[in-house]
């Protein structure tokens, strides 16, 4: 199953291998992603706005600007089950919040300091966000009012949460996984992934293994069931 997948794919990409351009910044762009049906692509840039695309088959096309952080737009995700939710992380020490099909900025909600990295709960409720100071916020959704915020005493490089969202990670400088419980934040195993520092982590859809990257191309792969 897993090998007809891969062949599939690598199919597909033979004949669609070409590489398409998109102007939409006027300065670097640090943080893109696709929303949960795979139709918009967000891109968020050094300029301080936050770009749309629509995908309409093979054809991407830009939808609109987003304007209003006074800081670098430095990461970003999507709601994981609703397709026209955006929210932002900025050096401006804000959390925003975008509502798509309303072409507007739906919830702001004020950080202690320079927002660096974001995730998004899988069930909807949370948001954290870390910034330049290894401090990490949890944003309810619901109420968009702070829930917690943790100060780790390490490099925190970048977030994230498994499926059922009940598990937090963060990676640290020093090559490490830390794996918290949640909503209680207590530790539950710190995993040694890489001897340099763990930059990045991601898991797949299954949310039974997880993928993690360190400084000179090292990568790992663990499962988190």
């Amino acid at each position: 199953m897993v090998t007809s997948k891969l062949e599939e794919l690598q199919d597909f990409f033979k004949n669609h291998n070409k590489v398409r351009e998109q102007k939409a910044h006027t300065s670097k762009v640090h943080s893109v992603g696709w929303n949960c049906d795979g139709r918009k692509l967000a891109s968020g840039s050094f300029d301080k706005t936050v770009a749309i695309f629509s995908l309409d088959r093979e054809r991407l096309s830009k939808d609109i600007t987003y304007r209003g952080h006074t800081g670098s737009v430095d990461q970003l995700c999507w709601h994981a089950a609703l397709p026209d939710l955006l929210s932002t992380a900025s050096g401006d020490k804000t959390v925003r919040i975008w509502d798509v099909r309303a072409g507007k900025c739906a919830t702001i909600v004020n950080t202690k300091g320079e927002n660096i990295n974001i995730t998004w709960s899988p069930d909807g409720n949370t948001i954290a966000v870390g910034n330049k100071e290894d401090l990490v916020t949890f944003i309810d959704t619901r109420t968009h009012k702070i829930r917690a915020e943790e100060q780790f005493g390490f490099e925190v490089n970048e977030i994230a949460w498994n499926n059922r969202s009940d598990l937090f990670f963060l990676t640290n400088g020093q090559g490490c996984v830390h794996i918290l419980n949640y909503p209680n934040l207590e530790v539950k195993d710190i995993l040694k992934a890489h001897p340099g520092t763990c930059i990045c982590i991601e898991f797949d859809p299954t949310g039974t293994d997880m993928f993690s990257r360190g400084s000179g191309r090292m990568e790992n792969f663990s499962g988190v069931a």
